[in-house]
């Protein structure tokens, strides 16, 4: 028996086989939902061969749905066709895994749970003592407290979630600027940026060589690649400028500015989280493309714990797609097959 694990987010579809294997695709749901179960498809057939099928989501969200319940029922139908008579689970925020027929008739429960199966999953690291679980993606930031090797969030939907700290609605790369700061620097001066998605954190963190380039994707604003040559252009827009008027030197200031505000916020989460625990975190383990962000934001609080990164544990690709990681080890140790 093989299992394939799918994150099935908005912007994103993350699939990962629990033994090494793990992809990313950018698909934009919210545009292209008529194609899901295309796209599936492929995700499917470009993994390792499996038998079995563990969904997660985060999509339900995305504004082409009319509500939370017709986002899961979508994707659990697009899903239905993709999977070729596979045998499908779906995992729940209460951490069973169920079928789609049971998902379909607890919507509000099989709604944005990834988070929840990365947290069992991180636990085996932490499993005494008090510890965070951060996930930093493109779009959000998951901060998730556990006890004892047990998640104990506070919130488990969405907008409980945002209440408690739990989850940050930024992200390295799909974050409009103009969301992150309100004033940025100019040549000594203080510039308000414009209210307009002329630029997003991933221009900034292609500025600071944080992220890399990457010519064929054209999942920006403008269009354009995401290139440092084109970042440039996108954050001189956020203050009216063009290339004639604003440099590198210019840039790499206002990405700074914007790297900064999203270490802050993140930080003033995770002490919002680190609040409702017994003790302060003696461990944090990092996921995500974005685990440079959750160092910085450790290291601006002058936390002292360890920290494990799964990047470093388990490899980049599968750090990025940590939640169907988890999902495709939980649903083997569930079934126990």
């Amino acid at each position: 028996m093989s299992w394939l694990a799918l994150d099935i987010g908005g912007a994103n579809i993350k699939a990962a086989d629990g033994n090494g294997y793990a992809q990313s695709y950018a698909f934009p749901l919210w545009k292209q939902s008529p194609r899901l179960a295309q796209q599936l498809r492929t995700v499917i057939y470009e993994a390792p061969p499996s038998d079995h099928l563990a969904v997660t989501m985060t999509g339900e969200l995305a504004d082409c749905f009319e509500s939370k319940a017709a986002g899961v029922r979508f994707i659990l139908d697009a899903l239905h066709s993709a999977a070729d008579n596979r045998h499908s689970r779906v995992y729940l925020v209460d951490g069973r895994l169920v079928s789609p027929q049971v998902a379909l008739s607890a919507p509000h429960l099989a709604a944005a749970s990834n988070w929840h199966a990365l947290a069992r999953f991180a636990a085996r690291y932490a499993t005494a003592g008090t510890a965070l679980v951060l996930d930093i993606g493109s779009t959000t930031c998951d901060i998730i407290p556990l006890v004892q090797g047990k998640p104990v969030s506070t919130g488990t939907t969405d907008t409980q979630r945002l209440l408690s700290g739990e989850l940050v609605y930024t992200g390295i790369e799909r974050s409009p600027i103009c969301a992150v700061v309100s004033l940025v620097p100019f040549r000594g001066k203080t510039c308000p940026v414009v209210h307009e998605v002329f630029a997003t954190t991933r221009d900034a963190y292609l500025i600071l060589e944080k992220i890399p380039e990457d010519s064929a994707n054209t999942q920006t604003p403008d269009g354009k690649p995401a290139t440092k040559k084109f970042a440039r252009s996108r954050l001189a827009r956020m203050i009216a400028a063009d290339e004639q008027e604003f440099n590198h030197q210019d840039a790499v200031a206002m990405a700074e500015s914007a790297a900064d505000a999203q270490i802050s916020r993140l930080a003033a989460a995770i002490q919002q989280v680190s609040g409702t625990l017994p003790m302060p975190p003696q461990l944090v383990i990092a996921s995500g493309q974005g685990e440079f962000l959750a160092r910085d934001a450790i290291e601006f609080l002058q936390l002292s714990c360890p920290v494990v990164s799964l990047g470093n544990e388990l490899g980049g690709p599968v750090s990025r797609c940590a939640p169907a990681h988890a999902l495709a080890v939980l649903a083997r140790e569930i079934t126990g097959r």
